[in-house]
């Protein structure tokens, strides 16, 4: 009598643990399938190069991200490039030891304004809860501006191979280093960042 007393605890047991286990990968995967990326406000400060500047130059990038639907978010942004460039130049009136041939400096400044989709890959490449893999679009408008010294009185032309339409393509990934915070790393066609993400 002993002995079926035992079996049917052993047995009920059993069933409890594996039925508790498997409520568990559910609740798991539930999580999992509900996890949100939005809410997200993302600073990044890294290296441009958009063909606007002609040169690589600091950059700094601000976005927040709402999500749209499952996996994917939409962020607006506004970005910043600047660039300082010295110009030599000299007033052909004058003889070339004249103090007007010197060298000139011009600021450019770069201001894109858009939006960004993207998508996240967490459960394709089942990443922990520490990580999260993205691919993303940006689309938006360059805003262009150019400050001259202002003792130059030459050709005030600067060479742009791009047009205001922005676009850019980007990969990235997120550590979270607590459920508000996490570092990223975003490298696209126009500007790559690290940063920091803050989740509210």
């Amino acid at each position: 009598m002993k002995k079926i007393i035992l079996l049917s605890l052993f047995g009920v047991a059993l069933l409890s643990n594996k039925t508790q286990a498997q409520e568990t990968v559910i609740v798991t995967e539930r999580v999992v399938d509900r996890e949100k990326f939005g809410n997200t406000l993302n600073l990044g400060a890294g290296i441009g190069y958009y063909g606007y500047l002609g040169t690589p130059a600091p950059a700094f990038n601000l976005n927040y991200e709402f999500d749209l639907c499952r996996n994917f978010t939409l962020a607006p942004f506004v970005g910043l490039y600047t660039f300082r460039n010295d110009y030599y130049w000299g007033n052909p009136n004058v003889p070339p030891t004249d103090p007007s041939y010197r060298n000139y400096y011009y600021r450019e400044i770069v201001i894109p304004v858009g939006a960004k989709g993207t998508y996240y890959f967490d459960q394709l490449f089942h990443a922990g809860p520490r990580w999260d893999f993205y691919a993303a679009a940006s689309i938006g408008f360059a805003f262009r501006s150019v400050i001259w010294d202002n003792a130059y009185n030459g050709d005030r032309t600067v060479y742009q191979d791009s047009g205001p339409l922005y676009l850019n393509l980007h990969i990235g990934s997120e550590y979270h280093l607590s459920q508000k915070a996490g570092l990223f790393l975003d490298l696209s066609t126009g500007v790559s960042t690290f940063g920091l993400a803050v989740h509210f």
